[in-house]
C-alpha cells in the first residue's frame, strides 16, 4: 500500500507519551524490528498542532531515531513522517486504519 508524506514544517509538535517498545506479539514479548536497518521499533505519542487544530498520533520510530530523555511536553521536530493505510483480518473480522511512521525525532530549535 502506498504511503503519504505529512508536512509538519508549520506545526507545533510535542511529545505526549514517552517512547515504548513496539511488540510483534504481546504473548511472547517479541519486539518489532525495522526491516531495512534491523533497529528495534518504538511507539511515541505526539501531539501535532497546526492551523488551530491539534491531534494525537501514535508514531512508530526506529530506536536509532530517538534522542535520549524524551518526556511528555517536550517540543520536537519530526523527520520523514508518513501515513499508510492498512487492512487485515483477525478472527474473521476485517480491521482497517492508518499507521504513522517517522525516520526520527529531533529536539525543536
Amino acid at each position: 500500500m502506498p504511503s503519504f508524506k505529512i508536512d509538519t514544517s508549520t506545526a507545533m509538535v510535542f511529545v505526549a507519551t514517552a517512547p515504548t517498545p513496539k511488540l510483534v506479539s504481546q504473548k511472547t514479548g517479541e519486539r518489532a524490528m525495522d526491516r531495512e536497518t534491523g533497529a528495534g521499533l518504538s511507539t511515541v505519542g505526539l501531539l501535532i498542532s497546526d492551523e488551530g487544530e491539534g491531534n494525537l498520533y501514535q508514531v512508530t520510530i526506529p530506536e536509532t531515531g530517538l534522542p535520549e530523555g524524551l518526556a511528555p511536553g517536550t517540543p520536537v521536530r519530526v523527520v520523514g513522517l508518513k501515513a499508510r493505510d492498512w487492512e487485515n483480518e483477525f478472527n474473521g473480522q476485517k480491521r482497517h486504519g492508518i499507521s504513522f511512521r517517522a525516520v526520527a525525532i529531533t529536539a525543536a530549535a
